[in-house]
């Protein structure tokens, strides 16, 4: 086996015993010549292998930062709750409801979904924290003429569970549009982001009923090291 891929192999290995954490820098390359006893181009290479498979990325001036791999699947297709994302990853949470009142719908919302201007909407906006961080934070949009209460209590639990179980709402589907952004000032202070973060994954959605009415658009902003969108697809000849 060649030098680099021995080392590289060798530093995967310490990564993945969090003998090297995330967040933290690996040595140097004069370090790892002296540890390694190979030239600067073998531990480059070796580099170059880890951060192609994303354990690392390299900052210029400060060296080769560990980056965090555990991440939580979050399914492109389908309608899942994120309770449900919860119960089956064993997802350690906890959702805090930052608001939660009603508003006349705006002109951004009517773009986005088609509701009348003189439509009444809730407006919830949710914290959801991982491992002690707010990584996830939710915005849904519902109207009041479909979902006309709405209890803190059920907010900060299921609110698809109460949808479904309680007001006996028959979810069908949804549209998904999943974009890169830049992070603005209010999901700065809002979550708990990495200091080099710069854009953040936005999910939203317009999520209909069976009588393919739209009663949700939900904007949902997820932070880049803490989830992998994953999908299925079978390959249809056209």
């Amino acid at each position: 086996m060649n030098k680099f891929k021995e080392i590289f192999l060798d530093l995967e290995q310490k990564i993945l015993t969090k003998v090297y954490p995330p967040h933290t820098l690996l040595p140097s390359e004069k370090q790892l010549i002296d540890i390694y006893g190979a030239s600067r181009e073998t531990i480059r290479k070796a580099l170059n292998l880890l951060r192609n498979a994303g354990y690392i990325q390299k900052k210029q001036g400060k060296g080769s930062i560990v980056l965090d791999f555990s991440r939580f699947d979050f399914p492109i297709s389908g309608l899942t709750s994120f309770k449900e994302l919860q119960d089956t990853q064993n997802i350690l949470n906890e959702t805090t409801v930052v608001t939660l009142k009603k508003i006349p719908v705006s002109l951004e919302i009517h773009e986005a979904t088609q509701w009348s201007l003189e439509e009444e909407v809730w407006h919830l906006v949710r914290q959801r924290k991982i491992d002690g961080e707010v990584v996830i934070l939710d915005t849904d949009f519902l109207l009041t003429s479909i979902v006309p209460e709405l209890p803190k209590e059920e907010a900060e639990q299921s609110i698809y569970h109460y949808f479904e179980e309680v007001l006996h709402l028959d979810i069908a589907y949804a549209q998904k549009e999943i974009v890169v952004e830049p992070i603005t000032q209010q999901t700065r202070e809002l979550m708990d982001l990495l200091p080099n973060d710069t854009h953040v994954v936005v999910v939203r959605s317009l999520v209909y009923l069976e009588d393919t009415r739209c009663f949700e658009y939900t904007e949902s902003i997820h932070r880049l090291d803490k989830f992998r969108f994953v999908d299925f697809a079978r390959r249809k000849k056209i």
